[in-house]
């Protein structure tokens, strides 16, 4: 049988159905089998692995991970694509679809009750552009025993991933992704690869989780609240951007102060710190928050 990403069997499927695409839902079916089985081999899924897709649709890429792997379990929020997943997937008893929307999902409960436990785990996914950047945080900050994630995404986003400091697609997204798993581009998609086509550049982006966060801070959560208020104006200084952020709470002398003690030129912009800079960062401003509570306190 042919793939189901070949153009004349998706269009086969669409017709049966009467399936019309959801702008609403980014929907964007890919229709070469060459890139979906480029993008499970980017993945190293093996017999012993088990993937979750988001976002199947009509089972393309699902298709070539369940020929791969183990296991797959696949989250689909549109109802319509149910019936059609259910005809697709037929052939594939290892492949099973949960009609839910993964960032609603107990991921942890779902991953216990669908695979085994150690179970090396992927996730693969032609993600919905519109939700890509909720649906990774949400993947990267819940502590999931997953080895690796390869994603389709706009190619935009890819680079704002996995951008170094000084350029300037670097952010805190960067930042954000990269604390908790290496991030490489591993190639782009041309428009005319998918049904319908998108406007945008789209590119496939993996993502290697770490064991250890590359840095060290005593307050994760303050790192990445300065993280996020040093970029609130890019093309501010690091000193405009936290001095309007903590304005209620130190005067701008201290605040050029804690980020001398930091070790870090205030009158730099955000785009030119290092996540070893940010980490250091939030350790002094924790200090001087903690001195400033206590002093309230007296």
């Amino acid at each position: 049988m042919k793939d189901i990403a070949s153009p004349a069997r998706t269009k086969a499927i669409l017709e049966k159905y009467g399936f019309r695409f959801k702008k609403s839902l980014g929907q964007n079916f890919l229709i070469d089998p060459n890139i979906l089985r480029n993008i499970v081999e980017a993945a190293g899924v093996t017999k012993d692995s088990g993937v979750i897709e988001i976002g199947p649709g009509i089972g393309a890429l699902t298709e070539q991970s369940a020929r791969q792997a183990g296991r797959v379990l696949a989250f689909e929020i549109d109802q319509r694509l149910l019936p059609i997943l259910e005809e697709t997937m037929a052939p594939y008893e290892h492949v099973e679809v949960v009609h839910e929307d993964v960032l609603q999902a107990d991921l942890h409960e779902r991953i216990r009750r669908h695979f085994e436990p150690g179970q090396d785990l992927a996730v693969i996914a032609n993600l919905p552009y519109y939700v890509t950047t909720p649906i990774l945080m949400k993947l990267l900050e819940e502590e999931l025993p997953i080895r690796t994630m390869v994603m389709m995404m706009q190619t935009e986003v890819a680079e704002r991933i996995s951008a170094a400091p000084g350029s300037k697609a670097y952010g805190s997204l960067s930042i954000a992704a990269q604390y908790y798993a290496e991030a490489e581009t591993v190639f782009t998609v041309p428009k005319t690869a998918f049904v319908p086509q998108p406007n945008v550049g789209s590119s496939i982006l993996r993502l290697t989780r770490r064991a250890h966060p590359p840095v060290s801070t005593k307050q994760e959560a303050l790192f990445f609240e300065l993280v996020r208020a040093s970029f609130v104006q890019r093309r501010k200084t690091l000193h405009n951007n936290l001095a309007a952020y903590w304005k209620d709470t130190f005067t701008k002398e201290a605040i050029g102060g804690n980020i001398r003690e930091a070790g870090v030129e205030p009158s730099r912009r955000a785009e030119s710190v290092t996540m070893v800079e940010f980490a250091a960062l939030a350790d002094v401003f924790a200090a001087a928050l903690e001195h400033a509570d206590s002093s309230h306190d007296v």
